[in-house]
């Protein structure tokens, strides 16, 4: 192993048997070694997988549920063994599993803090040396005297992530653990994650958070169905993660004539020729596209088709806070409309409208006065991706007023996937506030 490299997988497989029945796994046991039937199923959890992680590197490990990440974590830990391939660690590990892990559910906080140290080859009085600086860290109290079965997830983890932080070690493995803590607590465990990792310290983080990939890590490694898909940059391999998870199958560009902005303008000016094409909703053929929007409307009008640019990337699997965005969007009248209103909001994946208006509220002259049966009109939406880091989702609807009353004709709340990376702020969106200082 070369001296730079802290962890070096090579060709590791893991295989588990499945057994359909309770009784299989009995019938296994007692079959003769010579006889062939196999009384299971075999599942490749991981089909060889190889990497390195240097020295004082910080990688991130993505991937949908049920994609390895666990398993190889469980392997580099030593906790399961490779059906085959070679494991080569070096240094002390320590880990943050499944919740509880290391941890006896009858003994209390500080036995528990004694004995998940001694696991981690601490000897007592290196435990009694680092003890106050791990209670101060895990800010449980007077919990620390009371069995750990007792504490709540969040507690547990802050005790687990206390004892694994505190023992100076060679590589930290967090796998999802800190989803359970509280925003203060999450930041706090950043902090000291930064470092361990200014301190050398090589660090393994699973998480289901691109924002938190993107920012912490300098390498990011994508997992799917027990392989590695994707290995590098951050942001470069997020983007690939998204495709995957969102479904999106990007075609291929034909030629290499066309730069990034001009494909862009391709789009949005073809947009009109994919209404009436042979797909019945083009709309539901884009990248962006979010299979579970909720659509209602007696449908005089229809939004058929969207084209979505940022910074010049046509419908991008993530944008940056900051860019502009560049939103095409294809109505088609199956009857005449009168003073048709077209609205967008965007909302949070909490439902959180973060923001929301209509041609109405703009007094926007652009729109068409009178929505004639069997035309299309595409409208131009333009605007900064002001929001912080988190998933959002863009809602839009076309309707008209009869009298004071507002008659929906096509409303496709949620359907277009919006993901923000790396923000300089906490919160919804930037509002560029701007910090001077003057002294007398």
């Amino acid at each position: 192993m070369s001296s730079d490299k802290a962890i070096c997988i090579g060709q590791v497989t893991k295989v588990f048997p499945i057994y359909e029945k309770p009784h299989h796994r009995l019938m296994q046991m007692l079959s003769p070694a010579s006889r062939k039937h196999r009384w299971f199923k075999q599942f490749h959890a991981l089909r060889g997988i190889s990497f390195e992680v240097g020295r004082g590197e910080t990688v991130g490990i993505i991937g949908r549920n049920g994609s390895g990440k666990s398993t190889l974590l469980q392997i580099i830990c030593g906790t399961l063994s490779p059906s085959s391939g070679i494991v080569d660690v070096h240094g002390r590990v320590a880990a943050l599993l499944e919740l509880g892990a290391g941890f006896n559910p009858d003994f209390t906080g500080r036995e528990n803090v004694y004995l998940n140290g001694s696991l981690l080859g601490l000897s007592k009085a290196e435990i009694d040396e680092r003890y106050d600086h791990i209670l101060a860290f895990a800010g449980i109290g007077d919990f620390i005297d009371q069995p750990v079965k007792t504490y709540s997830s969040g507690m547990y983890v802050r005790l687990a992530f206390a004892v694994a932080s505190n023992v100076t070690p060679d590589i930290l493995i967090v796998d999802e653990a800190l989803a359970v803590g509280d925003a203060k607590f999450q930041a706090k465990c950043f902090a000291r994650l930064k470092n361990l990792r200014d301190a050398g310290t090589t660090i393994l983080f699973v998480s289901h958070s691109t924002e938190q990939i993107v920012t912490h890590c300098d390498r990011a490694v994508l997992l799917d169905g027990g392989v590695v898909l994707a290995d590098g940059a951050p942001k470069v391999v997020v983007n690939q993660y998204l495709d995957l998870l969102f479904g999106v199958d990007k075609p291929a560009v034909e030629g290499d004539a066309l730069s990034m902005n001009e494909q862009g303008q391709r789009t949005h000016e073809d947009l009109l020729e994919n209404v009436g094409a042979t797909h019945d909703d083009p709309f539901s053929m884009r990248a962006n596209y979010n299979t579970h929007e909720y659509r209602w409307g007696d449908r005089r009008a229809i939004i058929r088709d969207f084209s979505l640019n940022v910074g010049g990337v046509q419908n991008p699997s993530s944008v940056s806070t900051g860019d502009a965005a560049s939103l095409a969007i294809a109505v088609e009248f199956v009857q005449d409309v009168h003073r048709p209103i077209l609205g967008v909001a965007i909302k949070n994946k909490e439902g959180v409208t973060v923001y929301a208006t209509n041609s109405e509220m703009l007094d926007s002259s652009d729109i068409p006065l009178l929505g004639k049966a069997g035309s299309t009109a595409r409208i131009d939406l333009n605007f900064t991706c002001s929001m912080g880091a988190g998933d959002y989702f863009i809602s839009l609807g076309v309707a008209s007023r009869d009298g004071a009353e507002v008659i929906p004709h096509d409303r496709r709340y949620d359907a277009i996937h919006l993901h923000v990376l790396g923000s300089s702020f906490v919160g919804f969106s930037n509002l560029e506030l701007q910090m001077r200082s003057s002294a007398n």
